[in-house]
């Protein structure tokens, strides 16, 4: 949903500031301040530390982003085997 004049970079997010706002560090150790967007939002994607995320910067003002999406984990969440009940 880029716009083209824009770019997208993935990072990980550092800390949670207050109003949605997070610290995001990206490749090369530069960290940004990014805020959510609408679709997150409107989707109550919940995002904390440590999470990866994709983002959205403008060429102009390289110190702040938009965060459009969160990358899921890759490895599957192991559960203990569910016992049956008879």
């Amino acid at each position: 949903m880029s716009d083209g004049k824009s770019i997208e970079v993935e990072g990980k997010i550092v800390s949670v500031l207050p109003g949605t706002m997070f610290k995001v560090e990206i490749a090369g150790g530069h960290t940004v301040l990014a805020h959510i967007s609408g679709k997150l939002r409107k989707n109550f994607i919940k995002i904390a530390a440590g999470d990866r995320v994709k983002m959205e910067m403008s060429p102009y003002d390289l110190e702040k982003a938009r965060i459009t999406y969160r990358v899921r984990d890759e490895r599957p969440v192991s559960r203990p085997a569910q016992r049956r009940r008879y």
